[in-house]
């Protein structure tokens, strides 16, 4: 009897799904020691959007959240999702930066690291890799799954051999957009493990009404570990839910070590926040509606929520049906990019640039001309030589590692914040986010000033 095990995504990708990472510490910090007794693989619960969301709406030290779960959880490994050169943030780092990053985050409590590249540049997650590894944590390495004329069953499986050489000691396949069918995730996971010797784990989201069948057939071709979320989270632009997945496994005949009663109470706690997410307003029934489209034009959930906001911003939302067939098109332009972060917000952007100025590249955003010189990586496929031409001129797009340009930051940041970053952490957070942080630290510095201030009053 084969084992399954689970990875939990409620405290991270389920709620940033569906309520933008909306969620306070307090609002699961008493469900966490139940957690800790589930039996899940994993617990993702850093990462993503989280850093920012932290700081920027829930004025919470992302640092500090990370350290009090640990706290709480000391049996179950702790997980994040980092985007390889890019860390948390939209643009490449210096290689101190992601080493630094990455040494903070496990002595912080992270076990688990699962890092990706958008563009599948295997260039681009070699630091992270090796410093996870020099901390001792696991390194899990990610496929950005797409589909496209150049991406092939024989391309992923060759990636994930050198990403097996690189020492990583597990795979996921990263399905952002919800978009893989039952068939491709038994024959990638059936090609994985042909090529590697390394435990599989599969990350769908539930946006096209796939993904309970896609983690099914998963199973079924070798696949060792799913990313699900307690029921009242799941669904939607969320992953499958936990418990429906743990009993149709079961009956199955796998072998799934979850604790229905703890389970219980987890959704429990849960769905109580739930329904204070219905009543503030911070849950749009939008993502909980299974969309098809994404299917045709194989565009996540959040990036077709924000085409919608930008062309309403424009007055222009009757023209969401042709930035629809124009996006599809920039993609193959820029060599069928993935459809993740930060690839899926350039081009979204240029695409709907395009239908709103009636004519094509007559604008090109910035973030696409550093990717068309070459400073995301390698595009998987062949770029439009045009458009390439267009911004480029004469000059030769860059060959190699474009972190390998950049000069080392850490320490001169830190030299200039001086008494503003109280720790190597809050150097990382301002490098990240820079604005944000230090709008976050003006107002820790208030509250502790106000703190302190109080504790004198009372002592005198």
């Amino acid at each position: 009897m084969r084992k399954v095990q689970f990875t939990e995504t409620v405290l991270r990708d389920a709620n940033q799904s569906l309520i933008a990472t909306r969620m306070p510490y307090a609002a699961f910090e008493p469900i966490l020691e139940t957690m800790d007794k589930a039996g899940f693989y994993s617990v993702e619960c850093w990462g993503g959007a989280t850093f920012d969301s932290c700081m920027r709406y829930l004025n919470e030290d992302p640092w500090e959240r990370l350290r009090n779960i640990k706290a709480k959880m000391p049996n179950t490994k702790l997980q994040m999702l980092l985007r390889g050169q890019n860390l948390l943030g939209y643009k490449h780092y210096p290689d101190d930066v992601v080493r630094k990053f990455v040494e903070r985050s496990v002595a912080n409590g992270i076990d688990i690291i699962r890092i990706f590249d958008a563009l599948n540049d295997i260039r681009n997650i070699e630091v992270a890799v090796d410093e996870t590894l020099k901390n001792g944590a696991i390194a899990s390495a990610a496929i950005s799954y797409t589909t496209s004329p150049v991406h092939t069953l024989e391309k992923y499986a060759e990636l994930c051999a050198e990403m097996k050489e690189m020492g990583v000691q597990s795979i996921c396949i990263k399905d952002m957009a919800g978009v893989m069918s039952p068939k491709e995730s038994y024959d990638l996971v059936s090609a994985i493990k042909d090529k590697v010797d390394l435990p599989v784990i599969l990350h769908t989201h539930c946006t096209t009404g796939l993904a309970f069948m896609t983690c099914l057939k998963a199973v079924e071709a070798g696949c060792d570990v799913l990313d699900t979320a307690i029921s009242t989270f799941s669904g939607g632009t969320s992953q499958p839910a936990t418990e429906t997945l743990a009993y149709a496994l079961r009956q199955l005949g796998y072998e799934v070590e979850l604790d229905d009663a703890v389970l219980k109470q987890v959704n429990d706690h849960f769905k109580k926040y739930w329904e204070k997410t219905l009543a503030d307003g911070l849950m749009d029934p939008k993502v909980m509606k299974t969309d098809t489209q994404a299917l045709n034009y194989k565009i996540p959930g959040g990036m077709l929520s924000n085409l919608i906001s930008q062309l309403k911003a424009q007055n222009a939302i009757e023209k969401l049906d042709e930035v629809l067939l124009e996006t599809p098109r920039v993609r193959e332009d820029l060599g069928y990019p993935p459809l993740v972060t930060p690839m899926s917000q350039m081009v979204g952007v240029q695409a709907a640039t395009n239908v709103l100025l009636g004519e094509r590249y007559k604008s090109i955003g910035k973030e696409v001309k550093a990717y068309l010189r070459g400073e995301y990586g390698r595009a998987p496929g062949p770029i439009n030589e045009e458009l390439q031409k267009k911004v480029l001129g004469d000059d030769k797009p860059l060959e190699g590692r474009y972190a390998d340009t950049l000069e080392p930051l850490f320490e001169k940041t830190k030299a200039e914040l001086g008494a503003k970053a109280r720790s190597d952490e809050d150097v990382l957070s301002y490098i990240s986010f820079p604005q944000v942080a230090e709008k976050f630290f003006e107002e820790r510095d208030k509250v502790d000033s106000r703190t302190l201030r109080y504790t004198i009053e009372r002592i005198d």
